[in-house]
């Protein structure tokens, strides 16, 4: 009986010395397990984010928009140029110097044209007594062939001597006219309402007929030509909406298709659009000016264009996902402004995806996202237009 009491104290002590070994391997398991997931932890890389970093993905109204650049040119200008040679006289205008329609700019010389004018009026007196000269004459033969005393046809000698005197006259009073309008022309006045854009003349010199004294130019009313190519001249009607960046000017200037072109041009086979400029204040004539014209809206899921990646053989945006960055491929379509940027439709992306802007630079695929502060959730589906 002590036998079997002492064979079963010995299995109880063997029993509790491996459940004790049991739990201490155990217990140094999970020990071994919890450093090595501290331990993996530490060494996954990780990036912290702040709210602005990020921009959700949204529906938006995005415009299709063609690219076009041009110069700014008046759509009223003119040049004044001698209507008669002679020397140039009292042109004191220069460039950037306002003047009105009508304004006299300069003079030609004009003795030589009050001579020839008072020359002209001299001839047309004469012939005017020789009118009268003539008309004395056949009154007398009229009377002495009413008596009998001469014949018919000297009266019809008089009678032509007269109609020749008449005619004469007639042409010495268009020579008059003649005369008194290059006298009138030595006068050179301003067609439109402008500013002096060029002084191609100077005092003193003598010019030829038709040429070019000064250029003047309406800045009121300015228009930006661009050269479309074939294909795209098919999408471009009169009225659609652009917005241009004129260089010099920080802000963007609002424009509408004025005018096309129907020929193409010789050559390029381009086709020139015109389009006029809603706020001409502080541009000029010649500036260089890109922008693109809206052809047409559409809606779909669009993102910043910053955000949009392509170091990829295919387009890319970085979006958060379950606190890891993701690599969404996306095909960009139609772009639009707004909010001061640009923003393109994107295909393969859902609304409200979070999305890494352009500056945060390119993540790793898997990357630990940690933020330090909560991003704002995604705004309620809006429609935005922009031209």
């Amino acid at each position: 009986m002590k036998k079997n009491w002492k064979w079963l104290l010995a299995v109880l002590l063997v029993t509790v010395v491996v459940i004790g070994a049991w739990r201490a391997i155990t217990a140094r398991r999970a020990v071994q397990v919890a450093q090595a997931q501290q331990a993996a932890q530490r060494a996954e890389p990780m990036v912290e984010l702040a709210q602005a970093d990020v921009v959700h993905a949204e529906q938006r109204e995005l415009q299709r928009g063609l690219p076009i650049s041009g110069s700014l040119r008046a759509v009223n200008s003119a040049f004044v140029k001698a209507r008669v040679p002679g020397e140039l006289q009292g042109l004191a205008l220069r460039e950037g110097d306002p003047v009105q329609a009508g304004q006299v700019v300069a003079r030609v010389d004009p003795v030589e044209y009050r001579a020839r004018m008072q020359q002209a009026q001299q001839q047309a007196d004469a012939a005017r007594a020789q009118i009268d000269i003539a008309e004395r004459q056949y009154n007398n033969n009229k009377a002495l062939v009413d008596q009998g005393f001469i014949s018919r046809s000297a009266l019809d000698t008089s009678q032509n001597n007269l109609a020749a005197a008449q005619s004469t006259h007639k042409a010495a009073l268009a020579a008059v006219d003649m005369a008194r309008k290059a006298m009138d022309d030595t006068v050179l006045r301003a067609p439109i309402s402008g500013i002096v854009a060029q002084r191609l003349a100077q005092p003193g010199e003598r010019i030829a007929l038709d040429a070019r004294v000064i250029e003047i130019v309406d800045l009121s009313r300015l228009e930006m030509e661009a050269a479309l190519s074939p294909g795209d001249s098919v999408n471009v009607r009169v009225g659609q909406s652009a917005r241009l960046q004129v260089e010099g000017s920080p802000h963007p200037v609002a424009a509408r298709v004025a005018r096309i072109n129907p020929s193409a041009q010789a050559g390029s086979r381009s086709v020139l659009a015109y389009l006029s400029i809603a706020d001409t204040a502080g541009l000029r004539q010649g500036l260089f000016a890109q922008g693109t014209v809206a052809t047409g809206g559409v809606s779909a899921v669009a993102v910043p264009l910053t955000a949009l990646r392509t170091d990829k053989p295919a387009p890319y945006v970085q979006v958060v996902e379950d606190k890891r960055i993701l690599h969404k491929p996306v095909q960009p379509g139609a772009r639009g402004e707004a909010e001061k940027e640009t923003w393109v439709g994107v295909s393969g992306l859902s609304a409200g995806a979070m999305v890494v802007r352009g500056h945060v630079g390119p993540l790793r695929e898997g990357t630990m996202v940690k933020f330090t502060s909560i991003p704002t959730p995604a705004l309620p589906q809006r429609g935005r237009e922009s031209p």
